[in-house]
């Protein structure tokens, strides 16, 4: 109630208690009636204070109430809350640890890799870059010889980038595609191109089962598009190699039904000690399987087998020694379907691929029925030393019913062979790759950092090869593919598990006559020095 209310009931009722005193005392004079008046209007403003006083205690005392209600009931949500959780989590059976995350992301060597979190599946990114710079000096023997220079310059000698990883524990994959080979006949038989690439940079694409044991050991079948474990250099990853080539005579051998990029299929089984493996291969990524084909000529595929048995008879703690044979058959040539030749080649780069010329090359033998290689593998490790060798027996049949000359010729016998050495001067060893019978890379104990003060490890390699592509010589029917010699001194720096640099000098000496039947001096030497800039994870 306003104060203005409460002044005009006050006023009311001093205007009935004013009526009410005039009929009562009629005789009273009009002061004491003012007088009076006044004293009742003082008592009733002193009332009307108090009534305020009240109304505005009970205003605050209801205001308390009702905040103290509210918080009352918010108090009674959080309890209510809280035990509705409460029963939530005990809903819940404890049995063990908190389920594991649904994959597992890891870096091994720097190689990004995703697995499932029982390890069954993955799946990693895997590249390496070889990039070589360097140069020549060739000497050519005489005008004759062919070519009469080499051009220095560089190479990205590799380039690859893929995928490898395994489904269900035992099923392992890869899929590896090679853009390297910018100056080294990429592009194969295609017309224009250099000799020696392919058509196709597919270097990798294979499935291979790993769940039978047998013996104690382990097997793989496996069949794709892959690296044949055929001999002990090529079974040795090119990250890992001493050298920036592998040897001529080995780089022959593989050539012929083997190598790198090749179609096979086949198995392979080991243990600690023994390796044993056998492959039925085909054709190369890139080679012609048209037969309708005229630009190039059409062929038929050819096909071959490789067997290798190896095994590292004797290992200590820093020592090893490591034996092995090999043998190669390449059962059906390739055949030219326009022409009807059948021919087998071998030749290879001067152990550098600055520039992709061959200078010891069969060329294309004529009539090649078949061809077989022989070869014997042997090496040894005491500490950071290690010393390496294999030799070749490569034989071609000239048995081909094909019409052409020459007619009923001898089958051609060749040979080759290496022996090289490395010793790390930082005094890190190589360890043994049991799944391919091979020797891995240098791991540096101290990598390269200028604020830890590694310097990575260090090592010194030398190597002599040779290969001897002349049989027959004197003979219309003869091969003169020139006899080739080359020493190689490296100097290898492994900043860490994923960068090396490679510095290599070569000296080579190719003797070569004109044909089998001419003694014209066509041969040459050289020297050259490259270097690689490598890195792979």
């Amino acid at each position: 109630m306003s104060r203005t209310r409460f002044a005009a009931t006050a006023i009311g009722l001093a205007g009935a208690l004013a009526a009410s005193q005039a009929q009562a005392q009629s005789a009273s004079s009009s002061e004491q009636e003012i007088a009076l008046l006044k004293q009742q209007l003082k008592m009733l403003e002193q009332k009307l204070d108090k009534l305020q006083s009240q109304t505005a205690a009970n205003t605050a005392a209801t205001a308390k109430t009702r905040a103290e209600a509210k918080a009352e009931a918010k108090a009674e949500a959080r309890s209510e809350a809280k035990a509705v959780v409460a029963n939530a989590n005990a809903a819940i059976p404890v049995k063990g640890p908190a389920p594991a995350s649904g994959v597992v992301v890891t870096m091994p060597n720097n190689r990004p890799t995703i697995c499932t979190a029982d390890q069954a599946n993955c799946v990693a990114i895997t590249s390496r870059l070889h990039w070589d710079v360097g140069g020549y000096d060739y000497r050519p023997n005489t005008a004759g010889t062919v070519p009469q220079k080499l051009d220095s310059g560089q190479n990205v000698r590799r380039a690859r980038i893929g995928v490898t990883g395994k489904f269900f524990h035992d099923w392992n994959f890869a899929l590896v595609y090679d853009f390297g080979g910018s100056s080294d006949g990429f592009g194969g038989t295609a017309p224009g191109s250099l000799p020696g690439g392919g058509v196709s940079g597919v270097e990798n694409a294979y499935l291979s089962y790993t769940g039978l044991k047998p013996f104690g050991g382990k097997m793989a079948i496996e069949g794709g598009i892959m690296d044949l474990p055929y001999t002990l250099d090529e079974a040795t990853s090119s990250n890992d190699i001493m050298f920036m080539e592998r040897a001529s005579a080995g780089i022959v051998a593989t050539s012929i039904a083997a190598g790198d990029f090749r179609s096979a299929i086949g198995t392979r089984w080991y243990n600690d000690v023994f390796w044993a493996g056998a492959y039925v291969t085909g054709p190369t990524t890139g080679a012609i399987h048209s037969a309708s084909s005229v630009a190039p000529n059409g062929t038929t595929e050819q096909y071959g087998a490789v067997a290798r048995v190896a095994g590292q008879i004797v290992s200590g703690k820093d020592y090893s020694v490591h034996l092995g044979g090999n043998a190669e058959w390449l059962i059906q040539p390739t055949r030219n379907l326009v022409t009807g030749a059948q021919t087998v080649t071998l030749n290879d780069r001067p152990e550098l691929r600055i520039d992709p010329t061959v200078l010891a090359t069969t060329g294309a033998i004529a009539n090649a029925s078949g061809a077989q290689v022989y070869s014997v593998e042997a090496a040894a490790t005491y500490g950071p030393l290690i010393l390496q060798g294999e030799y070749f027996w490569y034989n071609v049949d000239r048995g081909a019913n094909t019409g052409l000359p020459p007619l009923g010729a001898p089958s051609l016998k060749f040979q080759g062979g290496y022996a090289q050495a490395g010793y790390v001067l930082t005094g890190e060893g190589r360890t043994y790759n049991a799944a391919n019978a091979a020797y891995g890379g240098v791991k540096p104990a101290h990598p390269f950092s200028l604020d830890g003060g590694g310097w990575g490890a260090w090592e010194i390699a030398g190597r002599f090869s040779t290969i001897d592509l002349n049989d027959q010589l004197g003979t219309a029917t003869g091969i003169a593919g020139g006899r080739q010699t080359v020493y190689t001194l490296a100097l290898n720096w492994y900043v860490n598990g994923n960068v090396r640099f490679m510095l290599d000098y070569l000296h080579g000496d190719i003797s070569r006559q004109a044909s089998a039947v001419s003694s014209a001096n066509v041969g040459s030497k050289f020297d050259a020095v490259a270097m690689r800039t490598q890195f792979a994870f």
